[in-house]
């Protein structure tokens, strides 16, 4: 099951620069406690930004980069057909991290998503989450944050 998992802004702003724009301590230990054991897919950028691999996940990265570029235990794939195919029946969580091209190619598939939504604009992002319609998802409040200044609510939707 392809599970989104994101931190976003009221207009969908996801990041700056290659970076993320909230870095929410809640937000943080929530993608650990809720990725950790799991797949996690996503872009060379968005490894990139990682600064390594991060422990107990395996890592699948869409890139069309040398494999020989990355560390041993990353998967790399170079397609999205080829990750898709190979993931699209596994019964676990398999969580898409990014970045907002990753998210594009996944949203459509997606059974799930995970989404940290900050009640703030970021007028200078360069890269966005897509449209959510709202009428094809059933929503609930998992968590409310207020730290650093920022009010966010971690919400799950499920595909209707």
């Amino acid at each position: 099951m392809f599970t989104i998992i994101a931190c976003i802004g009221r207009s969908n702003e996801l990041g700056k620069d290659g970076s993320l724009i909230w870095r929410l301590p809640s937000d943080m230990k929530f993608f650990r406690q809720t990725t950790t054991g799991h797949t996690i897919i996503m872009g060379r950028k968005t490894f990139d930004s990682l600064g390594g691999v991060l422990p107990n996940r395996h890592h699948v990265v869409i890139t069309h980069a040398d494999p020989e570029l990355f560390p041993e235990e990353v998967e790399v794939v170079h397609s999205f057909a080829e990750v898709f195919t190979k993931y699209r029946d596994v019964e676990e969580d398999v969580f898409i991290i990014g970045g907002g091209e990753i998210y594009r190619l996944f949203f459509s598939y997606a059974d799930r998503m995970l989404l940290t939504q900050v009640n703030e604009i970021y007028f200078n992002a360069d890269t966005y989450f897509p449209e959510i319609d709202i009428r094809n998802w059933n929503v609930r409040d998992l968590q409310e944050i207020d730290e650093d200044g920022h009010h966010a609510v971690i919400r799950e939707y499920t595909r209707k």
